[in-house]
């Protein structure tokens, strides 16, 4: 597995790329902003974990560019307490965030979150429900005939969430399932991702409910029973 990191801290890099380096991982590094978007572009990493703060492009941008062209997963570097980093990343498409400083078994735990999600094999055939049909063996999305693109979390979170149509999936379980732990009151990843899709797929009509306290609920189709 080959992992991109863009981060102007070279020391950080080199302690990453040795620690990564041991569990397996091939780390290549790029410090400038412009230099690492074009190796993100490259496609050939699994991963990218980005830093906010580089020099040249800041990691929002490369982002926002990145998702023109690519669905690699990207995992945001933002700074402690800097909540509104979070929440744009996410906005942007980023899969997941961890705040500097951080532990780099945490970074390992959640690379190996995203990737286990990318490397399971597809559960079944096509799913098709109430106008959206999903395909885990291509991983498009199609809504009333037409093409919807996604990251790979916005994915993973509509297909759980479609082949349990017309029943509640609460956060934590989402959020167990997408990032191999618990939700906190703060953890608001899982909601923007389903925000994401609602702005998406969604069109006068209503396809993800949120159950107050609970969860999310995709709607099985207008004769649905409330369950």
């Amino acid at each position: 597995m080959r992992i991109l990191v863009v981060d102007d801290d070279a020391e950080l890099c080199s302690l990453l790329s040795e620690f990564l380096g041991r569990e397996g991982f091939t780390v290549d590094c790029e410090h400038d902003g412009r230099k690492g978007l074009a190796r993100a572009l490259e496609n050939k990493h699994e991963l990218v974990v980005l830093d906010v703060m580089l020099p040249g492009i800041d990691g929002f941008e490369i982002l926002k560019r990145i998702r023109q062209q690519s669905r690699v997963p990207v995992l945001m570097l933002t700074a402690r307490g800097e909540d509104v980093d979070r929440i744009v990343g996410l906005e942007l498409g980023a899969d997941d965030y961890l705040s500097k400083p951080f532990n780099p078994r945490e970074l390992i735990a959640r690379i190996r979150a995203i990737l286990r999600r990318i490397q399971t094999p597809p559960a079944g055939g096509r799913i098709e429900v109430n106008g959206v049909t999903l395909d885990p063996g291509t991983r498009e999305v199609f809504c009333e005939g037409q093409a919807i693109p996604t990251t790979t979390l916005e994915f993973d979170i509509l297909e759980i969430l479609m082949r349990q149509a017309g029943r509640v999936v609460s956060r934590d379980a989402l959020m167990e399932s997408m990032y191999n732990r618990k939700a906190t009151p703060f953890d608001r990843s899982i909601d923007m991702h389903v925000s994401h899709l609602r702005k998406k797929l969604e069109s006068g009509r209503e396809l993800i409910k949120t159950i107050r306290g609970v969860g999310y609920q995709f709607s099985a189709g207008s004769d649905e029973k409330a369950s």
